[in-house]
């Protein structure tokens, strides 16, 4: 059986588009002479639809394009993710073949942790199918259904026959998920003696990215055959399950597996007539290279990912952001004109009487390097303005924050001010360390429709903004802004430090409550001053009021502030709670 994983990249909601893109593709993995065609989880109406599926109207639709593309399927069988609506609303895949749709699995094991919510959207299905697909039983599953141990895989195994599990899948990203992920299917496959293909989504929707990293996987073997990641791919393969049977039998966990706990039913079925074309007739398949990406790679790939196709999937075809002449507005720029090209990226150098002459020569120097536009407006006039028509505003204990935040909120009236006469897409600039701290002004430099490095520590947007130039062999990002000490320029002579502890301080502490999930004691036990961690963890926590007004942005780290994080703001922690 040759199978293809078709890794595409879907919009949310557009049913049409979806369908079409589907189709386009199956008629390449036709000519590709697949036998069966995998696409990805709820690759019908894009994933996550979130609310959308609580809108009869939209399942009714959905199910009438379902209905569409089965009338274009001919002799190559479709596995395709949808959402299906009977006695309750099911995470769903359609097996079609020749014009119908043959038989619909229903998802079992429904996520609803970290940034999914299935629970509220879905009932759980009960009972596994095989479909016998050109003489080879193929088990379906969807996404989290392999991902533990004793469910679906195995019951298909055990109790249908499956010499093959496809898992359809929209995995979204983290950092150093990829080999997780690798790992968890190769245990799959070893321990239910059959073999994994394993197709995902790929692209951005909202904070989330979609790496793809399809693959097919041997339980004796290993991987034999792998899509890139972050971009779209179809993924041919030439099943051989031969010698599966005979592994089975002197190892048979699958008679233990029937005694157990997996007491769920499985469907088998087969295709009416399938057969597939012998070896010759097969167009030949290309020897794969595929290499693994290093992290900061990997890091910078799905921010690229993210931002081109929020961008794109929004209808913007521009992005502008404020230029500081600091490093965290420095590599968005760089990002945005990576990602769009640089015609697209527009930069506004917003200076005042506190703006030091090495940000405006680090701000022309980013310019030129990146080839980006650049207008410049100096806020002191109107800075004086509004003090002269409103400074009783200002009256007050803090008179002197106040002012500060003035500046920031004045650029960031600028800056949408352009975006609302031009039709452009304000990137907000702020990085975690800050957002975690409060140490943003809402309305002011928060402003934006996207935040772009918004889930990056601000040690790793150093990091990542070296790497931009060692991997661009050039000083994409000027050595001045990357070597100055980081400084909001509010007010005369000011540094980060005067309100943070030392970045390299601040974010282990950071990634270890926030991303880690560590109590103020394990924090105390790893060696970190305790007063330090009780002040950092007390100013993260009073701070979510402005989190929860922050742009989305791009969940880069295990667990980001937006669908992961969801601390009340209107809370009291007694002492050591």
């Amino acid at each position: 059986m040759r199978i293809a994983l078709a890794q595409i990249n879907t919009v949310v909601g557009d049913l049409d588009g979806n369908r079409d893109h589907i189709l386009a593709t199956l008629h390449e993995a036709e000519e590709g002479g697949a036998d069966l065609a995998c696409f990805p989880e709820l690759s019908l109406c894009g994933y996550p639809p979130e609310d959308l599926l609580l809108k009869k109207d939209f399942l009714a639709a959905c199910s009438e394009s379902l209905e569409i593309l089965a009338r274009e399927v001919g002799d190559t069988a479709v596995l395709v993710g949808i959402p299906y609506l009977a006695e309750d609303i099911f995470n769903a895949a359609a097996i079609i073949h020749r014009g119908k749709v043959t038989a619909v699995y229903r998802k079992s094991f429904l996520p609803n942790y970290g940034v999914f919510d299935e629970n509220r959207y879905f009932a759980a299905g009960e009972e596994g199918l095989v479909v016998k697909v050109a003489g080879v039983r193929v088990g379906i599953t969807v996404c989290e259904d392999i991902w533990y141990a004793g469910g679906p895989v195995e019951a298909e195994v055990a109790r249908g026959g499956a010499e093959v599990v496809v898992n359809i899948s929209s995995s979204p990203y983290h950092r150093g998920k990829c080999g997780i992920r690798e790992s968890l299917l190769q245990s799959r496959a070893a321990d239910s003696m059959a073999i994994i293909a394993y197709v995902n989504c790929v692209g951005g929707q909202d904070e989330l990215v979609f790496d793809g990293g399809s693959m097919i996987l041997h339980p004796r073997r290993g991987k034999l055959a792998a899509s890139p990641y972050f971009v779209e791919h179809i993924l041919y393969c030439d099943v051989d399950t031969t010698g599966l049977w005979a592994q089975k039998m002197t190892r048979p966990i699958h008679r233990y597996m029937r005694q157990g706990a997996l007491r769920r039913p499985v469907r088998v079925l087969e295709l009416d007539g399938q057969r597939g074309p012998s070896q010759g007739e097969r167009p030949h398949l290309p020897i794969q290279d595929i290499k693994e990406l290093a992290q900061e790679e990997e890091v910078l790939q799905a921010l690229l990912l993210g931002l081109r196709d929020y961008v794109r999937k929004n209808g913007f075809t521009d992005v502008m952001f404020g230029l500081s002449g600091g490093i965290d507005s420095a590599l968005t720029a760089a990002l945005a004109a990576m990602a769009l090209g640089p015609e697209h990226v527009h930069g506004v150098f917003l200076p005042s009487r506190f703006t030091s002459q090495v940000s405006g020569e680090g701000t022309l120097s980013l310019v030129k390097a990146l080839g980006i536009s650049l207008e410049t407006y100096d806020i002191d006039g109107i800075l004086e303005s509004y003090l002269g028509q409103v400074n009783a505003s200002l009256q007050g204990p803090g008179r002197d924050v106040a002012l500060e935040n003035l500046q920031a909120r004045i650029r960031g009236n600028v800056l949408m001010n352009i975006s609302n006469s031009r039709g452009w897409l304000v990137l907000a600039t702020g990085n975690k360390s800050e957002l975690s701290m409060g140490y943003c002004t809402l309305y002011g430099d928060m402003a934006g429709g996207y935040a772009v490095i918004k889930d990056l520590l601000k040690s790793e947007v150093y990091r990542l903004s070296r790497f931009v130039n060692e991997r661009e062999g050039r000083e994409v990002i000027p050595s001045i802004i990357l070597e100055r000490e980081p400084s909001a320029e509010l007010r005369e002579g000011q540094k980060d430090s005067d309100s943070l502890p030392p970045y390299e301080v601040l974010d282990p502490i950071l990634e270890d409550y926030i991303e880690n999930g560590l109590t103020l004691d394990e924090m105390a036990g790893r060696g970190y001053d305790r007063e330090l961690v009780e002040d950092v963890v007390r100013r993260v926590d009073a701070n979510e009021y402005k989190r929860r007004q922050a742009p989305v942005g791009i969940k880069i780290s295990p667990r980001a502030f937006g669908r992961d994080w969801r601390l009340p703001i209107s809370v009291h922690r007694n002492r050591g709670s």
